[in-house]
């Protein structure tokens, strides 16, 4: 007897899982990890920094990287359904599953960026750590600093194009599997992790700075976008019919249509913002106006991330091949 199941997901067939909201912040989380990883290297890596001045963006965004990492890792932690027998992930590596090297991959990546975050710290801010082995420790690491820097830029990136590779090697689901996905999700963590900074900077000329990243990145990401859908249109059927709830408006795929209208509304109002905080002149304070405009469009780049993962992985479990 041979039985054939043809449902989807767990609504059309319920005995089948379905990746929901907690891997969705996972995702996020993940993604805006990696962003901050990448980012706060850069702080740490270009020229004219203060530390005292920009200790936000220099040490306290290296220190709270890997713990957001490890927040998102609770929530994936969660979704397990065996949550005690998470451990079998780290006893094999199989070279060709995505999913064993992003189980290494973090684990190898949350201590050597918490490393990090530790050697930014300089000799007259480590009162700042509670317990003595950590001072201990980040008086041995900070010599060091620009070394990790540079592992923790390269481990930034990986973490962000895992986030998508995660996602496009399930062939069985058209709307993922798509070489853009990993990239579209490597340019979100980056805009994200920038969008955090700039709302932790405290200098105006280093919110400038992320500002001018950010928007560069505001526009990679809407071009991608649009180079996503553009792609799945003149695939395959399945991978056609499997962004049309993007485009429908019936009760069951409206939420899907409305995310890709409210990021499609959100990129350009921020991108716009911030082309105006670029074109004004900034001096050593920033006004009141100046603050709100740079933290709404930081606000607005972070909805937007959250928005894309949350999108993605329900409408790409709508999807099949038949």
């Amino acid at each position: 007897m041979e039985i054939a199941i043809t449902g989807t997901n767990a609504v059309t067939y319920p005995n089948l899982h379905i990746w929901d909201w907690r891997i969705a912040i996972y995702l996020f989380l993940g993604g805006l990890s990696a962003g901050l990883m990448v980012m706060s290297s850069i702080s740490n890596l270009r020229k004219g920094k203060d530390v005292a001045m920009d200790k936000a963006c220099c040490v306290r965004g290296p220190l709270i990287a890997p713990l957001i990492l490890a927040v998102g890792m609770f929530f994936i932690w969660l979704d397990v359904e065996r949550k005690f027998n998470t451990f079998w992930f780290f006893l094999t590596f199989q070279p060709l599953s995505p999913m064993s090297w992003g189980s290494w991959g973090v684990g190898i990546i949350i201590p050597l960026s918490f490393c990090y975050g530790l050697s930014t710290v300089p000799e007259e801010m480590r009162g700042m750590l509670k317990y003595d082995i950590l001072k201990l420790l980040s008086a041995k690491l900070h010599p060091y600093m620009r070394r990790l820097a540079m592992i923790n830029f390269g481990l930034g990136i990986f973490l962000g194009i895992y986030t998508g590779v995660l996602l496009s090697a399930f062939v069985a689901r058209p709307l993922w599997n798509s070489s853009i996905l990993p990239l579209l999700f490597l340019n979100s963590a980056l805009s994200t992790g920038a969008a955090l900074l700039i709302m932790m900077a405290k200098r105006p000329s280093v919110k400038l700075f992320f500002t001018k990243i950010d928007i560069w990145l505001i526009f990679a990401e809407i071009v991608i976008i649009f180079l996503f859908f553009y792609g799945h249109y003149t695939s395959t059927g399945p991978q056609r019919l499997s962004i049309m709830p993007f485009f429908s408006f019936t009760s069951e795929y409206f939420f899907y249509a409305a995310s890709i209208i409210l990021i499609w509304i959100l990129f350009p109002l921020a991108l716009v913002l911030k082309l105006m905080e670029v074109k004004e002149e900034h001096g050593d304070t920033l006004t009141s106006s100046q603050l709100f405009k740079m933290k709404l469009s930081a606000v607005m780049v972070l909805l937007g991330g959250l928005i894309i993962r949350l999108a993605f992985l329900y409408a790409g479990q709508l999807s099949r091949l038949s």
